[in-house]
């Protein structure tokens, strides 16, 4: 898969609420789908599983079956990507602005 339909399944993947809820709940520790559906009690299971398959397929959560339990770990580093290419840039510039302007006010003090 090219980098770009990576980025965009990983966007797809993160514009729903309750994927983002989803992923919130894997951060802590890994959990099984049964979990899963307990955290989110107005999702019914099959609803769990349909957004489980979409965060797979943008390799956000990593599943491991163990006996008839369905782990799924959380796999951040596709959302470091994301923020190294997407966020790390225009943070850095905010930064060196800001402390330009802290400068620049600290220098009128004076």
């Amino acid at each position: 898969m090219s980098s770009e339909a990576s980025d965009d399944s990983i966007f797809k993947a993160l514009a729903n609420q309750s994927r983002r809820a989803l992923l919130d709940c894997l951060k802590g520790a890994p959990r099984t789908t049964g979990m899963l559906c307990e955290a989110l009690p107005a999702l019914d299971r099959c609803t769990v599983m349909q957004h489980l398959k979409v965060l797979a397929e943008a390799d956000l959560i990593i599943v491991r079956r163990e006996g008839r339990e369905r782990w799924n770990h959380l796999n951040a580093l596709p959302i470091k990507r994301i923020h190294d290419r997407w966020i790390g840039e225009y943070a850095s510039h905010a930064v060196s602005i800001l402390d330009r302007l802290k400068s620049d006010l600290e220098g009128r003090k004076s």
